[in-house]
């Protein structure tokens, strides 16, 4: 296996390509590109906060999953939201998904450059197997 291993299908946000990975694994480490709501291909830009940050942490689980991963392996995570009154919403749902250790995790408000609620990042930690 080479240093740097690609995982995941390209991503493609309503027809286009976009150029970046779903994922790469450096060594022990895999990192998710940070995730925006999307849906048959589409940028999700209507719904709660709640229904937002489901979608990005099941395709999250998804991408983690085809990376040979779980939630569970999630080091780190980075989340960016458009709305500081968000963060409550967030973090419970944030919460079901991560119940037990969450990973460390920052958080800021900020503009995005797609027109969604949420985006999340995460890195997980997954020794590969030694010979």
């Amino acid at each position: 296996m080479s240093e740097k291993q690609v995982i995941g299908e390209p991503l493609v946000i309503d027809g286009r390509r976009l150029s970046l990975s779903r994922a790469v694994r450096a060594g022990d480490f895999v990192y998710l590109t940070g995730q925006v709501p999307m849906q048959d291909g589409a940028v999700m830009t209507k719904g709660a906060i709640e229904d937002q940050t489901r979608v990005v942490l099941d395709d999250i689980t998804a991408t983690l999953a085809v990376a040979g991963c779980t939630r569970d392996d999630v080091v780190k995570a980075m989340v960016w939201l458009t709305d500081r009154s968000d963060f409550p919403g967030f973090d419970l749902v944030y919460g079901e998904y991560f119940p037990n250790d969450p990973p460390a995790r920052s958080a800021v408000v900020t503009d995005l450059l797609v027109d969604v609620r949420v985006e999340v990042e995460v890195v997980a930690y997954k020794p590969l197997a030694r010979a």
